[in-house]
């Protein structure tokens, strides 16, 4: 496995490299102090996952998790101040994938990064499964496929994931608790901006006008259902 640190604060970076280093004693861990330097890295290493940090010398991790998004579906957890919950909110909302608050155990680092390495293998579902249409979306199970008016939709494996559990039980509202734990895993029940958030950018992506959804419904304090 490949990761890549950015990070400008030593002592992290051999933290985190030492976290992998129990889990993963094989792991090639590289790093960078700056995001631009970082973003090389990125490109000519192509890695397993990223910890990118909020706060860098010369441009800020959320500006890093932007541009990583242009060319790259690699996994990004962030790591971010303690209590800055608008941080967290951000980075989710520029693609990243988990965030973590410093100062942060190996146990934690690690059950994070496992989770995240789960999540970023596109889920297997038995091919005769039929295509399912729901309105102007079309999702193909066998290919994993999303169309939206005939066209592709680019979703990344966490995106399908809630996308495809919506639409097994389609017309169900699914509380969130029932699909934090089913998409992210047990240890993020309470973890409700991971679910608003996502629910926002498949909102996007499947062109569901956020004034006037008809695809994605919001039952308020208790979930969401996909219509059918």
């Amino acid at each position: 496995m490949k990761v890549v640190i950015i990070e400008d604060d030593p002592e992290i970076v051999e933290a985190v490299s030492l976290c992998f280093d129990l889990r993963w004693p094989d792991v090639d861990v590289v790093s960078a102090n700056e995001g631009i330097d970082g973003l090389g890295l990125i490109e000519k290493e192509c890695p397993d996952i990223v910890i990118l940090d909020v706060g860098l010398p010369d441009i800020d991790g959320f500006e890093v998790c932007r541009r990583i998004r242009l060319f790259s579906d690699v996994p990004v957890i962030m790591l971010t101040v303690k209590d800055q919950e608008f941080d967290k909110v951000k980075g989710l909302e520029l693609g990243a994938d988990d965030y973590i608050t410093k100062p942060f155990s190996h146990v934690e680092l690690l059950a994070r990064v496992k989770a995240v390495l789960r999540r970023s293998t596109m889920p297997q579902f038995e091919e005769e499964e039929e295509p399912l249409t729901v309105g102007k979306i079309r999702i193909d199970y066998s290919s994993h496929e999303v169309r939206v008016d005939g066209n592709e939709v680019k979703l990344t494996p966490t995106e399908y994931s809630l996308l495809h559990f919506l639409a097994r039980n389609a017309g169900r509202v699914i509380p969130h608790r029932v699909l934090l734990e089913k998409v992210w895993g047990a240890d993020y029940v309470d973890s409700t901006d991971y679910l608003k958030v996502y629910i926002q950018r498949l909102r996007v992506k499947l062109r569901d006008d956020p004034q006037n959804c008809k695809l994605i419904i919001s039952e308020r304090g208790v979930g969401y259902k996909l219509s059918k």
